[in-house]
C-alpha cells in the first residue's frame, strides 16, 4: 500500500499468484518484475495499480501502509475468512512433510511465516475460534511463524479447500489434498512432495 491513499503493489515470487489476483480484481495493468535484497539479489513478480475504494477498505479493516512488523487484528467478516486464510497460506504459508522418526509414517506440518508476532497471536485466536484447532507461535530468524501439525492442519485444510473454494494456488492445493482422507492421510510408502 502506497502512502498516496490510492496506489497498491502485490508482489510474489510465485507468477500463479501474481495472474490470480490480476485475474480477480479484472485488470489490465501490465506484469513486472522487481529486484529485491542485495546479494544474492532475489526477483518478484509485482502488479501495480491504483483504486482508491479498494485501498480504504483496507484501511477500514486494519491494513496499512509499511505492515509487516507491525500488523494487529485485522476485522475480518467470518464468512470470508476462510478465502482469507486460503489467501494468506498461498502467499506466506508453507506445507512441509516430514517423516516421524519411529513409525516413519509421513507428518505434516503447515506454518505460515509474518514479521508480526501480534498479527500471528491474533490469527491464532480466531483460526481456533472458527475451526477449533489449536497452533503455536515461535520466533524464526528474522520473523515469527504459526504452526499446525497433521490433525490441525488437515481440519484448516478442509476448511479452506471446501467444495466452493475460490482461487488458489494448484501446487499448494495439491499438496494438502493429499491429507483430505479420514484414514489420516500418507502411509510409511509414500513419496514426499511438496
Amino acid at each position: 500500500m502506497s502512502s498516496d491513499g490510492r496506489h497498491l503493489e502485490f508482489c510474489s515470487k510465485d507468477l500463479e499468484l501474481v495472474r490470480s489476483v490480476k485475474k480477480c480484481l479484472n485488470l489490465n495493468n501490465k506484469i513486472t518484475q522487481k529486484q529485491r535484497g542485495q546479494i544474492p539479489k532475489r526477483w518478484y513478480h509485482r502488479i501495480q495499480f491504483g483504486n482508491k475504494e479498494l485501498y480504504n477498505f483496507f484501511i477500514k479493516i486494519g491494513l496499512h501502509p509499511n505492515k509487516s512488523k507491525n500488523i494487529k487484528n485485522l476485522l475480518i467478516p467470518d464468512r470470508y475468512f476462510p478465502d482469507f486464510l486460503r489467501g494468506l497460506i498461498d502467499g506466506d504459508g508453507h506445507i512441509h512433510f516430514f517423516r516421524h522418526p519411529e513409525s516413519q509414517f509421513l507428518q505434516l506440518n503447515l506454518r505460515i511465516i509474518s514479521g508480526s508476532s501480534s498479527f500471528l497471536t491474533w490469527l491464532k485466536d480466531y483460526i481456533c475460534d472458527c475451526f477449533g484447532v489449536f497452533g503455536k507461535v515461535r520466533e524464526v530468524p528474522r520473523a515469527y511463524e504459526l504452526n499446525y501439525y497433521k490433525r490441525d492442519s488437515k481440519i484448516v485444510f478442509k476448511k479452506i479447500y471446501n467444495s466452493k473454494r475460490g482461487p488458489c494456488l494448484k501446487r499448494k492445493f495439491k499438496t494438502a489434498e493429499l491429507f483430505f482422507s479420514e484414514g489420516g492421510g500418507i502411509g510409511k510408502r509414500a513419496s514426499l512432495r511438496s
